[in-house]
């Protein structure tokens, strides 16, 4: 079995997951979310989808940028 990194269970269905180089172990993706999703620069809350970008401020959606003020957004999701 191995152990989740986040809250520490002991899980046989526990899954990895690399990241900018480093490899974490989840026993959930709740965990993992928890611990890899960025978080929006106004609401904090973890950004699941895309999210918006402007510099190094990412926003979980239009509202909490334009309160931070942001007015340059990008969304770097594929455009079909």
């Amino acid at each position: 079995m191995a152990r989740c990194d986040s809250c520490g269970n002991d899980y046989d269905k526990a899954f990895q997951l690399t990241q900018g180089g480093r490899t974490y172990t989840f026993d959930s993706f709740e965990c993992a979310i928890r611990t890899v999703a960025p978080r929006c620069a106004h609401c904090d809350v973890p950004i699941i989808g895309h999210g918006l970008e402007q510099g190094a401020s990412m926003y979980c959606c239009a509202h909490c940028a334009s309160q931070s003020g942001a007015t340059d957004l990008k969304d770097r999701s594929a455009q079909h």
